[in-house]
């Protein structure tokens, strides 16, 4: 199929053309002409698979009757809602417009955060068909009462699952709230958990649901493979092989903000050109960091899976799981960012003993294990690793014991105690009972008098002398203070 025969203007053709696509990919083979027809779609798709294109022609074709030169802003609403999870992917989504929509007046705009937001606010006053936003900017334009949506005809919601993991289901729900009823919906996501049903229920109508492979399914053009190593030996062993293999471009995925900059400074201090992203940076940094790897200005570029979210790199040919990701399907994700478009593509992990459990829950979900290739000299079990050592002082230690409990090996004088310690029933400790003082006299009965004092001789025994009237009365007799 091309895409001559999916009914394209031939304006969006001709950008099609320019920007050096012949053939239509399975998801925008089969959600163009839907998008046009004007129904509701819930696609599973995942990143690398084309779909932005998917959504943007047919949208584009859609408000081309909208196209207009004219300044003014009565004459340019909102028409067109792009959610994003992230500003990276926000920017992707919005250049993939303009690159489609270069020979269709229509104005379009992205909308972020951690910029200043008096640009967007003056641009969106002005007028705009197209917005491609993230949920947390676009309440602050709703709140400052810059932007309207009265008449939006589509809305697109991009990488649901990510804004499920990233806590804006809220959000959207708010903006859905804001949207007209009558409109056209589209839901794009890798995987469909109850959550994204439930919010697919709310805000589509009759969908159809389009689905391009098999999720959690691996390129076969993708060689995986991990490297067992002691967590301790992990920046190591990274550096080794960047240095030691021939890997031009790699993107390193970490789990941490602070353990992406803190891993980028160190590959910088053993000469290897690398810089890190994720989302204590600022837009431009961010920007930069992502030119800069593009360009080849720097090797290797250390990110989160949220900020690497979106990514889109042509012809990455290496990524390297430095950790491994606490959900199985990012693993997925992740190594979906090589092997695009029938290329090859390498995917390392390297794995310490405490991911084993997440390496087995991966191999479960892809339904196939991972080879591993154990590197001379980074070995878990070896002096370098530590872990053997650290292991070979435990079992010496329990099998010591164990010898000499049954008579192998005579305990020492140091380890006599420490059994007998153990076998003792431990003592329970009573907590401590404040002193009261002891009372002289029985208040139910008359008061008795002693002896003053303690220093005083003793005194010849006699019957104590006996008070005619019992306390309570003695008590009652003192005068009353004055008032």
């Amino acid at each position: 199929m091309t895409f001559e025969e999916l009914g394209l203007l031939p304006e969006l053709l001709k950008a099609v053309a320019e920007a050096g696509y012949t053939e239509p990919t399975p998801i925008q083979a089969q959600a163009i002409p839907i998008i046009l027809e004007g129904r509701d779609v819930m696609g599973g798709a995942q990143t690398g698979t084309g779909k932005t294109a998917g959504f943007t022609l047919p949208l584009l074709q859609r408000l081309a009757r909208h196209a207009s030169t004219s300044p003014s802003p009565a004459r340019h609403p909102v028409r067109a809602l792009i959610l994003t999870p992230t500003r990276e992917l926000a920017m992707q989504v919005h250049e993939s417009v303009q690159t489609y929509g270069k020979h269709i007046p229509l104005r379009d705009l992205v909308v972020y955060g951690g910029v200043d937001i008096k640009p967007q606010t003056e641009a969106l006053r002005r007028g705009v068909e197209i917005v491609v936003a993230t949920p947390g900017r676009l309440l602050d334009h709703v709140e400052q009462k810059s932007v309207s949506f009265n008449h939006v005809e589509v809305l697109v919601l991009d990488e649901a699952d990510r804004m499920l993991d990233m806590g804006f289901i809220p959000d959207i729900r708010r903006i859905l709230a804001l949207l007209p009823k009558e409109r056209q919906s589209l839901l794009f996501s890798a995987t469909f958990s109850e959550e994204i049903r439930k919010l697919a229920d709310t805000m589509l109508r009759a969908p159809l649901l389009i689905e391009v492979a098999r999720r959690n399914a691996l390129t076969d053009t993708v060689t995986h493979r991990i490297h067992p190593v002691a967590q301790d030996d992990k920046r190591r062993l990274l550096a080794h092989l960047l240095k030691s293999g021939d890997l031009s471009q790699v993107l390193v995925f970490v789990g941490t903000k602070f353990g992406a900059s803190r891993l980028a400074h160190y590959l910088e201090k053993q000469g290897i050109n690398a810089t890190a992203i994720h989302g204590d940076k600022s837009q431009q940094q961010r920007t930069e960091a992502l030119e800069a790897f593009k360009s080849g200005a720097a090797r290797v570029l250390v990110a989160t899976d949220v900020a690497a979210r979106g990514l889109d790199i042509d012809d990455l040919p290496h990524v390297i799981n430095y950790e491994l990701p606490h959900v199985p399907e990012d693993y997925v994700h992740r190594i979906g960012r090589t092997g695009r478009a029938g290329r090859t593509g390498d995917a390392i992990s390297l794995v310490c003993a405490e991911e084993r459990g997440k390496l087995a829950e991966i191999e479960k979900l892809i339904k196939r294990p991972i080879e591993q290739v154990s590197i001379a000299g980074f070995e878990p079990e070896s002096a370098h690793g530590g872990e053997r050592s650290r292991h070979s002082r435990d079992s010496g230690r329990d099998s010591g014991r164990d010898a000499g409990r049954s008579g192998g090996r005579k305990e020492t004088s140091r380890e006599a105690p420490r059994e007998k310690r153990e076998r003792r029933e431990p003592r329970r400790i009573e907590p401590a009972q404040p002193k009261l003082p002891k009372l002289d006299f029985d208040p139910s009965k008359p008061y008795e008098s002693k002896a003053a004092s303690s220093d005083a001789a003793p005194e010849p025994k006699r019957a104590p002398q006996r008070l005619k009237r019992p306390l309570p009365a003695l008590l009652g007799g003192l005068p009353k203070p004055e008032k």
